[in-house]
C-alpha cells in the first residue's frame, strides 16, 4: 500500500511516516511512482510504536527494540525501568493531589495557620518535596 493509504489507515500523516523511515523504526518496500509503498505490516509496526510513545518510550528506545524485519524484540530492561519511572510519577502525583485536597479541606481558619501547609511550605522551598519524589516512596506528612 502506498503512503497516502498508510497515513489515511493510521492517522500518522505521510510525514511522520517519512521520519519513521528516515530513524529505522519502518521499512518502505518500494516506490509506485514517487511514493513510497509499505507491507501490511508496517500497520502492526505503526501500532506498536504508538503504544511504546503512550508509555512514555523515545523514538530510539522503541527502534532498538525492532529487528531490521520490522519484528519486535522487546527489551525488558527498558520496560522494567519506564514501569518504574511511571510508578514514581503516580507517587508524586499523589502527593500533590493529597496536599491539594488537605489545602481545598483544611479546617485552620487560613493556610498560614495551618501546620501542615507550613511544612509543606518550608519542604517546598528547601527543596525537600523534589528530593522525596524521587524516593522510591512518598511518605505521607502527619497531620495536624
Amino acid at each position: 500500500m502506498d503512503i497516502a493509504e498508510v497515513a489515511k489507515l493510521t492517522g500518522v500523516p505521510a510525514s511522520a511516516l517519512r521520519y519513521y523511515e528516515k530513524k529505522g523504526l519502518i521499512a518502505s518496500s518500494g516506490r509506485q511512482g514517487i511514493r513510497r509503498t509499505f507491507g501490511k505490516q508496517v500497520l502492526d509496526q505503526l501500532a506498536l510504536i504508538s503504544l511504546g510513545q503512550s508509555a512514555g518510550l523515545s523514538l530510539d528506545e522503541i527502534r532498538s527494540m525492532l529487528l531490521p524485519n520490522g519484528q519486535a524484540q522487546i527489551d525488558r530492561q527498558i520496560l522494567a525501568a519506564k514501569a518504574d519511572d511511571i510508578d514514581a510519577q503516580i507517587r508524586r502525583l499523589q502527593a500533590m493531589s493529597d496536599g491539594l485536597r488537605h489545602a481545598a479541606a483544611c479546617p485552620a481558619p487560613s493556610h498560614a495557620e495551618c501546620p501542615k501547609f507550613q511544612r509543606l511550605l518550608k519542604a517546598a522551598a528547601s527543596g525537600a518535596i523534589e528530593r522525596r519524589w524521587k524516593q522510591v516512596e512518598v511518605p505521607k506528612l502527619p497531620g495536624h
